[in-house]
């Protein structure tokens, strides 16, 4: 008998429903394969509470507790994973199987408006937006089973066309979504977050001890956490552990199917938000990195002046019943001014030309803050304890052995990620994101470099190297950045447009 499951990896790791019980199953049939490194990884998790190397896309966190207990999705997401067992691993495929799982409230108007969903933890979000408007159909499992296969099935059809290693056919259509943000305004729907508030008499205590960051600003006793949707369960589950661990008296509650959240991003974000919301949004009054609780449309959301594309810009988290109508003004007040529904696709692209790091390509279990270029986010000039403070502090000490690098190609040319970096001739990393920054326009890619020698990467060691990249077996001329191409400044989001 072969287990397969629903992404074609093995389940591994601390069961989120039962302290101590750890997993090691699921091998679809890489059993004799993985054994060796996932017996030796999943031993040191039981002794050491987490595994030595980077283990998270075997992790069962990765899954939501809302699918896991679904026979639907366990069905159709196996059979899937079974049948593409030996399938090409296209950089941007989409799964066709248990989709439509979580929905939030702007599902149905912007599949009105031509969104090609992507799927994400069980949550459909916008990849890109298509003028034709494919939607997402009940999975055909292929024709077996005397299931009538989809026809004319445009999703499908889209899909096909990603089918490649080279820029898609709509790379266009993408490149409109990440300039309209660079140079007006566009909207990113952005609801699959995870939205947990951490409450409780020791909330502050929690809080200090779980983030690297100085979050006590202002004194309170509760905190709001806005979390990356592919990584929500993950984070749920370990905050949880952390409290319990600590004996910390707080509560952690989940409402991020309570909410909805939309991004509203560009150099002309202000002047569309100044009609909707009932709040002054000068610099002076709602500075870059604050909140405040305004109404919107005769709605209460919450407003959060923050970006990741790199733009002046503000984050609404609503309650679900209040969404549509805050987005049906937001895009009224946008619309002399040229506003677009813009997708993940596009935000990947902006993220990666301003720096911003993504969970698990740019900042794995494995990083720490240091190598990856975050030390701003940590507080080690105050002397607030936290978790992983002590050894943040001796790498500091002794200097970093690795750290992420920003490269750039003039060539233009794909890259996904995985592409070998090589200093001098001599390979030294590979990279762990790469796209396209259409405002640049240039490819860009971030990678981890070591130095040969075992010694301490150093900005000397980094300017004073030749840096290639090697692409599928072509090795193309790259130039190494310590600071973000785009806006080092960082004058942008603090809506200076020179």
């Amino acid at each position: 008998m072969k287990s397969f499951t629903a992404d074609h990896k093995p389940l591994m790791g601390e069961a989120p429903e039962v302290r101590g019980f750890f997993l090691g199953c699921g091998f679809n049939s890489a059993g004799m394969m993985l054994g060796g490194g996932c017996g030796r990884e999943l031993a040191h998790w039981i002794i050491h509470g987490r595994p030595e190397k980077d283990m998270y896309g075997y992790d069962i966190r990765r899954f939501h507790n809302s699918l896991t207990d679904n026979k639907r999705w366990i069905r159709e997401r196996s059979h899937e994973s079974y049948a593409k067992n030996y399938s090409v691993v296209f950089p941007f495929d989409e799964p066709l199987a248990s989709r439509n799982m979580r929905k939030d409230p702007f599902h149905q108007v912007l599949t009105e408006q031509g969104c090609m969903f992507q799927e994400r933890h069980g949550w459909e979000r916008p990849g890109w937006f298509n003028k034709e408007g494919p939607v997402v159909k009940d999975y055909d499992y292929y024709g077996a089973y005397d299931v009538k296969r989809n026809e004319k099935y445009k999703y499908d059809e889209l899909l096909g066309q990603e089918y490649t290693f080279d820029f898609p056919p709509h790379h266009d259509v993408i490149k409109n979504e990440c300039l309209s943000c660079r140079h007006s305004v566009a909207v990113f729907d952005m609801s699959y977050f995870g939205k947990f508030y951490l409450t409780g008499p020791d909330a502050k205590k929690a809080a200090d001890w779980l983030f690297t960051a100085d979050v006590n600003k202002k004194p309170g006793d509760a905190y709001y956490l806005a979390i990356g949707g592919g990584v929500a369960e993950h984070n749920w589950n370990h905050i949880r552990t952390v409290l319990q661990d600590q004996g910390f008296r707080c509560q952690l509650t989940d409402h991020s199917e309570d909410m909805g959240m939309i991004s509203i991003q560009g150099p002309k974000s202000r002047e569309v938000l100044q009609e909707v919301l009932d709040t002054d949004l000068s610099n002076e009054a709602f500075s870059f990195s604050s909140h405040k609780v305004v109404n919107a449309a005769g709605h209460q959301v919450r407003a959060m002046r923050l970006s990741f594309v790199g733009e002046l810009g503000w984050e609404l988290h609503i309650p679900k019943d209040s969404c549509l109508p805050v987005y049906r003004a937001v895009m009224a007040a946008g619309a002399k001014h040229g506003i677009i529904n813009s997708g993940y696709r596009a935000i990947d692209s902006l993220s990666i030309e301003k720096g911003y790091r993504h969970w698990h390509a740019d900042l794995r279990p494995d990083d720490t803050p240091l190598e990856a270029g975050l030390a701003f986010t940590c507080k080690l000039k105050s002397s607030i304890p936290f978790q992983g403070r002590d050894m943040l502090e001796k790498q500091k000490k002794e200097g970093l052995k690795r750290r992420i690098v920003c490269f750039t190609t003039d060539e233009k040319v794909p890259m996904f990620g995985l592409e070998a970096i090589y200093r001098n001739g001599v390979p030294v990393g590979h990279l762990r994101r790469a796209d396209y920054g259409f405002y640049i326009d240039k490819t860009i890619g971030y990678g981890y470099i070591r130095n040969p020698d075992g010694g301490v990467v150093s900005a000397d060691f980094i300017k004073s190297g030749e840096f290639t990249l090697e692409r599928m077996g072509v090795v193309y001329k790259a130039k190494a950045h310590l600071k973000s191409p785009f806006d080092p400044e960082n004058k942008r989001v603090k809506g200076i447009y020179d």
